[in-house]
């Protein structure tokens, strides 16, 4: 191949993926007045525009319905009949999907969008559609995919991509895995009326939560019908007359329409070409980059998920910001990635933010121990509503400054309410600071500063 290309096809970036993350870049990128390539093998947008954390809880919030007319019995109104379009709802999120992919390729008007599959082939050059582009920097922010177990018949489960296009809504699913993805649509197919099974290979889920988020939310899901099986793997899959048959562990067997994995996410790095170049990966094929988000191999960079640091889209965002900043406007900014929150739309929803308890007990054993705080409470639309869940709040605080190291909460308002929350904590606010603040009454969060 001729690795000879016009200035035509010189760039100052390259972008390789169009997620959250890779616009980001290369929109600052062209607004210092780089002249910037953006390359994208399906649709700009990315995980959590088109396959992620939107169209996943525009689903929640349309699950959310369910107890909402099953709470609505208790101030007085009469439902007496209803029922649920499944296919309205995907057309729906799949409509949204479109709107906001648009607005995407809006935020791009200044660069070059290429849509195909990009391979490396230097420091400087990127083969696409059979063209070789040359850049000054390469920046990967290509994310995650769906990780599929190698299992007997794991050719006819499904994974969290697929869930959100299900053309026919499954009366039954079994899913396998016990992070926030796994959970979220557990909760999402439980409440419009699915039979769901969990089946979880560790002793807790939500592996790397609070303790007490942990428990707490496998209480909840099983208050919600839904059953969860710990300390169990899925052997195999196989097609019956009744349905898929899942066979677990310890010799059960579970009939169901579906089968999920939802056993967490992994780099998309295969066949970009990595090896050829040089650039250094990790055990999972996660790219490994210094502070300045640069790889082993001079001028090639990578941000987002295919780092796998932390894996959220504000984050892959912000290293967007900051290597633009930087590698285009001057700057000398650095990504903080301390106290960062995030949330999982399980029903209900939880927020977190800071340590937990055993990180803060390791982290201050030596500097005076922490102090917790915590309440758990009926929240007052259930008195009426009927619905048996609970509110818990959690206040992780250090005895030797009294700053608050951590907050941890399930309810239906908590990831609104830990934004705030990290506000705070970023501010480096203490236990007194929560304590001198009014309440707004009668609110959930007012617990937070009523603590003791």
């Amino acid at each position: 191949m001729n690795n000879k290309v016009s200035n035509d096809n010189h760039f100052d970036l390259i972008v390789v993926g169009a997620g959250s993350g890779g616009v980001r870049a290369a929109r600052i990128a062209a607004n210092y007045g780089a002249k910037v390539a953006i390359i994208e093998s399906v649709k700009v947008g990315g995980t959590c525009v088109l396959r992620g954390c939107v169209p996943k809880k525009l689903l929640v919030y349309g699950s959310h319905f369910a107890s909402e007319i099953e709470d609505s019995e208790g101030f007085g109104w009469q439902v007496d009949s209803y029922k649920h379009d499944w296919q309205k709802l995907i057309d729906n999120k799949n409509n949204e999907s479109d709107r906001l992919n648009k607005i995407y390729l809006n935020l791009l008007s200044k660069t070059t969008i290429i849509n195909g599959f990009a391979k490396l082939i230097s420091q400087n050059e990127v083969e696409v559609n059979g063209k070789v582009l040359t850049a000054s920097s390469i920046l990967i922010a290509v994310g995650g995919k769906a990780y599929m177990p190698d299992i007997q018949g794991k050719e006819l489960c499904i994974n969290s991509d697929d869930a959100l296009d299900l053309k026919k809504f499954p009366n039954s699913i079994v899913i396998n895995g016990g992070g926030y993805i796994a959970l979220e649509f557990a909760g999402i197919f439980a409440s419009f009326g699915s039979n769901v099974t969990i089946v979880y290979r560790g002793a807790n889920i939500l592996r790397g939560f609070d303790s007490d988020i942990s428990k707490l939310i496998t209480e909840e899901l099983r208050n919600s019908k839904i059953n969860v099986y710990t300390e169990m793997e899925i052997t195999s899959v196989s097609k019956t007359s009744d349905g898929l048959s899942t066979l677990l562990s310890n010799g059960e067997e579970i009939i169901s329409d579906e089968v999920m994995f939802a056993t967490g996410r992994v780099p998309n790095t295969p066949e970009l070409g990595l090896e050829k170049v040089g650039i250094k990966t990790g055990s999972i094929g996660e790219i490994i980059v210094d502070g300045n988000n640069e790889t082993n191999v001079k001028n090639i960079y990578a941000i987002g998920d295919v780092t796998n640091r932390i894996n959220l889209t504000p984050v892959a965002i912000a290293e967007g910001q900051v290597f633009s900043d930087n590698r285009f406007g001057g700057l000398n900014k650095v990504c903080d990635y301390s106290n960062v929150a995030s949330a999982v739309f399980t029903q209900p929803a939880i927020g977190v933010v800071g340590l937990t308890e055993r990180q803060a007990e390791e982290l201050f054993a030596n500097k005076g121990g922490i102090s917790i705080f915590k309440t758990s409470f009926k929240p007052m639309k259930q008195t009426l509503g009927g619905r048996n869940t609970k509110i818990y709040i959690k206040m992780i605080v250090s005895k030797h400054d009294n700053k608050v190291v951590g907050i941890h909460g399930i309810g239906d308002d908590m990831p609104e309410i830990i934004q705030i929350c990290a506000v705070a904590i970023k501010a480096g606010a203490t236990k007194d600071d929560f304590d001198n603040t009014m309440g707004i009454h009668p609110t959930a969060a007012e617990e937070l500063v009523t603590l003791k």
